[in-house]
């Protein structure tokens, strides 16, 4: 145990080695992390790639897996094609576990529904087979519609996971609700990479960041913008994202006669700290949700954050101390909020410092204990 010690003390001081792991900890010689890569936007593939990125920096050696290999370029063209890009997609992912050999600790990140059983389960599969330790990483807010109604198809597959780890308690109660044991490690954010800005003067500037997916609720946004420029005529909002409900919410803002909306579409990771330095308010309507990585890197550069009370959100926001809560499915009452912080500069303030002190426990030196206490446990 003694030597235990000494090599996590290593690990958080960022000097774990391959040769250290084998003298006390063979368990985290070689980590394989499965995972969508950063070609698909959104906070699964930002957590891989930070994960990633420090475990290597500690002097683990770690293999990334994608789930969404690259097209080879004769065939690039069927991802045009929903169907079709599915089949290519997993004759090209399946082969790629074949490199979980290698691994001593196989970390897999999961979403729900058929994205779980695409990618997650064959990895644990193949995984289990190979007699590796697999770690589940389940980060998606419909997890408790995921478990009630999915049947063998979800509960089956959990089976081969020798741990369970979600971001939030939120999801941890929700794992404990349908009997299975979940650890929780919040999810991390690089708050080097943005620009903490004071806010004295809050201007009517609104960012959204989630992609343009039903269940969060773009449409709101856009109708709370609506509100809010009744009031304050030059507001902005930019909304960056892409996804299946583009079309329908250009012809919303169309039909409001907002001029003031910039669709900006897919917005690469490093130009996303730019974006959040140059808007006053992060506004999110999400109505099902887990613990959003925006919110995290609004935090960390200094932007109150209006968002819907779903998830583990309200954790996030200290009840209210550290950002505003409106109930889910009101738009009324989202840019009545808004409208509340640009009224009162001091309360916006107050709120973004409040976020600001609760960034330690969403940082690497947070979590890195907890992941170490993970990989080196045996399974049950």
């Amino acid at each position: 145990m003694q030597e235990d010690d000494s090599i996590h003390s290593e690990w958080k001081n960022g000097g774990f080695s391959i040769e250290q792991a084998a003298r006390g900890v063979d368990t985290v010689r070689r980590i394989a992390v499965v995972a969508p890569s950063m070609n698909i936007l959104g906070g699964q593939g930002v957590q891989a790639d930070l994960l990633v990125k420090n475990l290597r920096s500690g002097g683990c050696r770690v293999d990334f897996i994608p789930v969404d290999p690259v097209f080879p370029r004769y065939i690039a063209w069927l991802r045009r094609f929903r169907y079709l890009r599915t089949v290519v997609n997993q004759t090209l992912y399946i082969p790629l576990l074949l490199m979980l050999r290698h691994a001593s600790v196989v970390h897999i990140f999961s979403a729900s529904y058929w994205s779980f059983l695409l990618a997650p389960m064959p990895a644990m599969l193949i995984a289990q087979l190979m007699g590796k330790k697999t770690v589940l990483h389940y980060h998606s807010g419909e997890a408790d519609d995921h478990l009630s109604r999915w049947g063998v198809l979800v509960h089956w597959p959990l089976r081969f996971a020798d741990e369970i780890v979600v971001p939030s308690n939120y999801l941890r109660k929700v794992f404990h609700k349908h009997g299975y044991s979940a650890t929780v490690v919040n999810n991390i954010v690089q708050c080097e990479h943005f620009s903490y800005r004071r806010r004295d003067a809050v201007r009517p500037i609104l960012l959204s960041m989630r992609n343009l997916e039903r269940h969060y609720r773009i449409d709101l946004v856009i109708k709370a913008f609506a509100l809010v420029t009744q009031h304050y005529p030059g507001a902005i909002l930019t909304i960056c994202g892409y996804g299946s409900e583009e079309r329908s919410l250009l012809a919303l803002a169309s039909s409001l006669g907002l001029s003031g909306i910039r669709f900006v579409g897919r917005v690469e990771q490093e130009q996303v700290p730019d974006l959040y330095d140059a808007s006053d308010i992060m506004i999110n309507a999400s109505e099902v949700d887990n613990q959003p990585v925006s919110i995290l890197e609004a935090f960390a550069a200094g932007i109150p954050v209006v968002s819907s009370d779903v998830g583990d959100v309200r954790d996030m926001l200290r009840n209210g101390r550290a950002g505003m809560l409106v109930p889910p499915n009101n738009h009324v009452l989202l840019a009545m909020a808004v409208m509340e912080l640009l009224e009162k500069p001091k309360l916006a303030v107050s709120l973004a410092n409040q976020a600001r002190e609760s960034l330690d426990q969403y940082s690497w030196e947070g979590v890195s204990e907890k992941w170490f206490r993970i990989y080196t446990r045996q399974p049950a």
